[in-house]
């Protein structure tokens, strides 16, 4: 018996996807906090300026080229296996969703970080959890409605994030035109601080391979995918790098800059008038962002155990589909997986996740290097550059990759244990489960066409 997708009545549109795309890897300025307050005004907007072009555009030119070339559900697993072999494209897909376990649970818990702003009360005690579990089945419940209804509700959240940080952003040119406040560029970091921010703001730039496992659900992925990485990429640094120079224009303080601040410092800039309600809209935006990053998500991580399902590699069921297309089993797994992972302490385990997604990026770049060799005549509506230029995009990330790899390893996250060392064992389950587990269910039955 074979497995097919339902095909659904809509599909995404350009706008769409790249504020899905947006939300998959930034969401807005939340969370770029702690690379202000490590690195100072100066090292922050150079690091969130230099970052997109060594890391977050080769990532953009890889995906679009692939997306076009192979639009296919399942997106980065199905580049890998293709490319690499099925065992790859298992490893490919278990670091991907190991990564997600440590990267999912941040985003209901800036939900509720921004909700306990607005009132303490709220979130005391056991309702953060509460809040953080709701999080979790609103977007779940969210899904079951389609990617094009994903992708669309995407538009508006962005918008209403953003809103506030314009007016942030003019406030503070205004500021700076009409008070001409001293401007602090430089400030004190230390080594460990510099290399903690660097790899915050990596986090903060990673994801855009997220976009690329919906591609069926995508009209004309061809064109669409690689205008809108591109798109995207812009998007994300413009609302980096904007907020953070105009808080150094209007002569705001990075003193004791951390995740949640941003109310603070709307507060600040805006006076007793505009600023009680700047800061209130601004801590409604981090609510939005919490939910539209978990929201888009899940509606990327749970198109992955479905590809695998219709290779044989998981349990069949994790492949039926909604009239809509959703794979809704797969939905209700992952977001069971979640739920029971939000109490864990993940915001100290952002290096792992790092770890585990920069291990499976370098698997897509050798996955687009390996198809131009081995299926050269493969039609590509967008190609990302000459051989030897494909060659070189891998560089950057790879670097960067290490740097994080050598950084972690002396970050102890549980006792004695690194990151690094919680990375490599998380990493080594996939051979053995490969193995064990998925290599006999493919071959009881047939994969799926």
């Amino acid at each position: 018996m074979r497995i097919r997708l339902k095909p659904s009545s809509r599909k995404m549109v350009f706008i769409p996807l790249v504020a899905a795309t947006y939300f998959m890897v930034s969401g807005g300025p939340y969370g770029i906090e702690d690379i202000l307050g490590g690195a100072g005004f100066a090292r922050a907007i150079v690091i969130l300026l230099v970052l997109p072009v060594i890391w977050s555009l080769p990532t953009a030119l890889m995906i679009g080229e692939l997306a076009a070339a192979i639009p296919a559900e399942g997106g980065f697993y199905v580049w890998v296996r293709r490319a690499l072999g099925p065992f790859w494209g298992y490893q490919e897909s278990w670091l991907s969703l190991s990564a997600s376990i440590f990267d999912m649970a941040l985003y209901p818990s800036l939900f509720v970080l921004y909700l306990g702003t607005f009132n303490p009360a709220l979130t005391a005690h056991s309702r953060g959890y509460l809040w953080s579990l709701a999080v979790v089945i609103l977007c779940c419940l969210w899904n079951l409605l389609g990617a094009p209804r994903v992708g669309d509700d995407s538009v508006w959240m962005s918008a209403l994030l953003l809103v506030p940080f314009a007016i942030f952003v003019l406030l503070a040119f205004r500021a700076a035109l009409v008070h001409h406040p001293a401007v602090q560029w430089t400030h004190p970091a230390s080594g460990a601080a510099l290399s903690t921010a660097i790899l915050v703001a990596l986090w903060n730039y990673m994801g855009w391979d997220n976009a690329s496992t919906v591609a069926q659900e995508v009209e004309n992925p061809q064109r669409n995918y690689p205008r809108a990485m591109i798109a995207a990429v812009a998007l994300t640094t413009v609302t980096y790098v904007l907020p953070l120079a105009a808080m150094a224009l209007a002569g705001l303080s990075v003193s004791s800059f951390a995740t949640g601040d941003w109310s603070t410092a709307a507060r600040a800039l805006g006076g007793p008038g505009i600023g009680t309600g700047l800061g209130l809209a601004v801590v409604a935006g981090g609510c939005i962002t919490g939910v539209g990053m978990f929201n888009a998500l899940v509606m990327s991580y749970t198109r992955l155990p479905m590809a695998m399902a219709l290779d044989g590699m998981l349990p069949r069921a994790l492949a039926r589909t909604n009239g809509r297309g959703v794979p809704w089993v797969s939905v209700l797994v992952c977001g069971l997986g979640w739920a029971l992972a939000l109490n864990l302490p993940f915001e100290r385990l952002i290096s792992v996740d790092l770890v585990l997604y920069g291990t499976s990026l370098i698997l897509e770049f050798a996955a687009l290097i390996a198809l131009r060799i081995r299926e050269p005549h493969l039609p590509r509506p967008f190609r990302a550059g000459s051989f030897a230029f494909v060659c070189l995009l891998a560089a950057g990330p790879t670097v960067l990759i290490a740097y994080a790899l050598y950084v972690s390893r002396g970050e102890k996250i549980i006792g004695t244990t690194s990151s690094l060392l919680v990375s490599a064992a998380v990493g080594l389950l996939g051979p053995p489960l490969y193995w064990f587990i998925a290599r006999p269910l493919a071959r009881r039955r047939p994969a799926a066409a």
